[in-house]
C-alpha cells in the first residue's frame, strides 16, 4: 500500500515542524461580485495554511473558504488544532490517512463545538488540503493523478466510514472503484483531450446592472460556455426580468441553471420556481435551509412535473448530510465544496455514496482557489468512479485566480486537468502580503479612507 510515498520518503524523517495560518481577505463586495439574495455583500476570503516539514523542500498550501468576517474564527480553530500536528511524520499520516482523519475530527474538546461542522470543521478542511497539496508535491503529481494512480483498496483506505455504513460499506466503495480500475487510462486520455465540461455563474451576480449581464453573456458566449447560471430569490419580479434578459442573450436551447442561495421557505420555492420553470432552468440550488431534508425532498417532488431538479451541497457540512440527502432523493444533483467538508478524504466519502445512489456530482466553485480545487475531485469522479461527463458539469466563476501559482485553466468553455504537481492551492506570496488582513496594504488603505470619511 502506497508504494510511492514510501519510497519518496523513506530513510528521511519528515515531520512536520511549522503550521502558519494567515487570514487573507479580497474586497470584491466593493464590485458586487459574489452578490446574491442571502450574501450581499461578500469579500472573498481564505483561512489560509502552510504546512513546514524537516528533510523536504516542498511546503504544503491549504485554506478554507469564507466571506470576510469571520476568517478569524476559522483561523483560530485552525490553530486550535495545530497541537495535533506537530511532530507528526508524515508517512504516518499518508499510510494512514483515513485513521488520521479521524482522529483529527474527534479531538475530545474540540469536537463539542461540531462534531464535523462550522468553523472546527472548515479548519479541518484547510489542514487536509494542505496535507494533499504536500503528498501530490512529494510524488510529482497533481491530486486528480495522485488519487487515480491509488488502487482501489488505497482509495478506499482514505475514507472514514463511520455513519455512513448503512449507505456504503466498505466492500461495495471497493466493489465499484475495481469495476472502474480496467479503463482508467482510457478515460484520463479523454479528459486530458477534451477537458471537463463548465458552466459559468459569472453572468448573474444580483448586485450586477442589467448592461453588464448582457455583457457578460456576450463575453462567456465569445469564451466557449455553453451552459450558464443565475442567481435568483430576492425578488420573484425581479428575477423573471433578469432571466429574460439572460435567456435573450444566450438563447433558449442552452442549460441554464439557478441559484437562491437558500432563501426561500419551502412552499415559497415550490411557488417561485413553479413560475420561473418558463425559462427552462436545469435545476435550482439551494431553494431553502440546506440542512432541510424533508423540505428539500418537498421541493424536489414538487419540480419533477416541470423538469427541474434540486442541487445541494455547497453548505452541506459533511458525509452524514450527504447520506441523508442522496439517499431520500432530496438532490439530484450532488454539489460537493472542496472547503467546506473536511477535504479530499471525506470528499472521496461523498463521490463514493453519489455514485451508488446514481446522482451527478457536479462541484461548487468560484470563490478564492475552488475553482482550482474541484477540478481535481470532478476528474477523480469521471475516472475512478462515475466512468461518465454525461450530466455533469463544474461551476466556474472569473474571479481572483491571478493569484494562484497553478490558477485554472480553461479551453472552449472546459475546465483542462492541471499538470502541476500539488491540488493547486499555493498563492502567490506578494498576493499573501498584499491582502492580509487586517495590516496588509489593501487594508489598511481602506481603514484610511474610511478614517478619513
Amino acid at each position: 500500500m502506497f508504494a510511492g510515498v514510501k519510497a519518496k520518503l523513506s530513510g528521511c524523517c519528515s515531520i512536520i515542524e511549522d503550521v502558519s495560518v494567515t487570514d487573507v481577505r479580497f474586497p470584491t463586495s466593493l464590485e458586487a461580485h459574489g452578490s446574491d439574495a442571502m450574501h450581499k455583500d461578500p469579500d472573498y476570503s481564505a483561512a489560509y495554511v502552510v504546512l513546514t516539514v524537516s528533510g523536504l523542500e516542498f511546503r504544503g498550501h491549504g485554506f478554507a473558504f469564507t466571506l470576510g468576517r469571520g476568517t478569524d474564527v476559522v483561523a483560530s480553530a485552525i490553530r486550535s488544532l495545530v497541537p495535533l500536528l506537530l511532530k507528526k511524520p508524515l508517512l504516518d499520516i499518508f499510510t494512514d490517512f483515513g485513521g488520521f482523519w479521524r482522529a483529527l475530527t474527534s479531538e475530545s474538546q474540540l469536537r463539542w463545538i461540531g462534531p464535523e461542522k462550522g468553523a472546527v470543521h472548515l479548519a479541518v478542511a484547510a489542514i487536509v488540503n494542505a496535507l494533499w497539496d504536500l503528498w501530490g508535491k512529494i510524488e510529482g503529481k497533481p491530486v486528480w493523478k495522485l488519487l487515480c494512480d491509488m488502487s482501489p483498496s488505497e482509495i478506499v483506505s482514505l475514507v472514514d466510514f463511520r455513519y455512513i455504513t448503512d449507505a456504503i460499506t466498505k466492500e461495495e466503495a471497493l466493489e465499484m472503484l475495481q469495476k472502474m480500475e480496467a479503463d482508467r487510462s482510457k478515460r484520463e486520455e479523454v479528459v486530458l483531450r477534451q477537458g471537463y465540461p463548465a458552466y459559468t455563474t459569472s453572468i448573474g451576480w444580483l448586485g450586477y446592472s442589467n448592461e453588464k449581464i448582457k455583457a457578460l453573456c456576450k463575453e462567456a458566449i465569445q469564451s466557449g460556455f455553453t451552459q450558464f447560471k443565475i442567481k435568483v430569490g430576492q425578488d420573484l419580479a425581479d428575477d423573471v426580468r433578469r432571466c429574460e434578459i439572460v435567456r435573450k442573450e444566450i438563447g433558449w436551447d442552452v442549460p441554464l441553471m439557478m441559484d437562491s442561495n437558500q432563501r426561500w421557505e419551502v412552499e415559497e420555492a415550490i411557488g417561485c420556481m413553479t413560475k420561473l420553470a418558463h425559462f427552462k432552468p436545469r435545476w435550482i440550488e439551494e431553494p431553502t435551509s440546506p440542512d432541510d431534508v424533508l423540505g428539500n425532498l418537498r421541493i424536489s417532488n414538487a419540480l419533477r412535473e416541470h423538469g427541474v431538479g434540486v442541487a445541494l451541497g455547497e453548505a452541506c457540512h459533511n458525509r452524514v448530510m450527504f447520506k441523508q440527502l442522496l439517499a431520500s432523493g432530496a438532490m439530484q444533483f450532488c454539489q460537493i465544496d472542496a472547503c467546506r467538508l473536511g477535504g479530499v478524504n471525506e470528499i472521496v466519502a461523498v463521490i463514493l455514496m453519489a455514485g451508488k445512489f446514481g446522482v451527478p456530482v457536479c462541484p461548487h466553485a468560484g470563490g478564492v482557489g475552488l475553482c482550482e480545487m474541484v477540478c481535481h475531485l470532478a476528474v477523480f469522479d469521471y475516472v475512478c468512479v462515475s466512468g461518465t461527463m454525461e450530466g455533469r458539469v463544474l461551476e466556474y466563476v472569473d474571479h481572483l485566480h491571478e493569484h494562484f501559482v497553478d490558477p485554472v485553466a480553461l479551453q472552449s468553455g472546459s475546465y483542462l486537468p492541471p499538470r502541476k504537481p500539488g491540488y493547486s492551492t499555493e498563492m502567490k506570496p506578494d498576493s499573501i502580503a498584499k491582502f492580509r488582513y487586517p495590516d496588509g496594504p489593501v487594508w489598511q488603505e481602506m481603514q484610511l479612507k474610511t478614517n478619513l470619511s
